[in-house]
C-alpha cells in the first residue's frame, strides 16, 4: 500500500480513530529512536566496560549472596 493510499484510508476514519493512529505511530517512532540511541551508547562504551578494570572491579561480586543488614 502506498503512502497516499494509507492517508486516504485514514482520512475516512472517525476523528477518534485518526487520533489513536497518530498517537500509536508517535509512540512507536519514539520507542524505536530510544532503542537506537541506547544501542549506539552501549556500542560506544562496550570496549570500556569490557577492558577497563576500574569500571569492572565490582563485577567479581555479581554472584555473591547479598544480605541487607538492619
Amino acid at each position: 500500500m502506498k503512502t497516499q493510499e494509507i492517508i486516504k484510508e485514514i482520512q475516512q476514519l472517525p476523528i477518534s480513530k485518526r487520533i489513536y493512529i497518530i498517537e500509536r505511530t508517535i509512540h512507536f517512532i519514539r520507542k524505536q529512536e530510544e532503542q537506537k540511541q541506547l544501542k549506539t551508547a552501549a556500542d560506544a562504551l562496550y570496549d570500556d566496560y569490557k577492558f577497563d578494570r576500574k569500571l569492572t572491579a565490582f563485577t567479581n561480586l555479581d554472584f555473591e549472596d547479598f544480605y541487607e543488614t538492619r
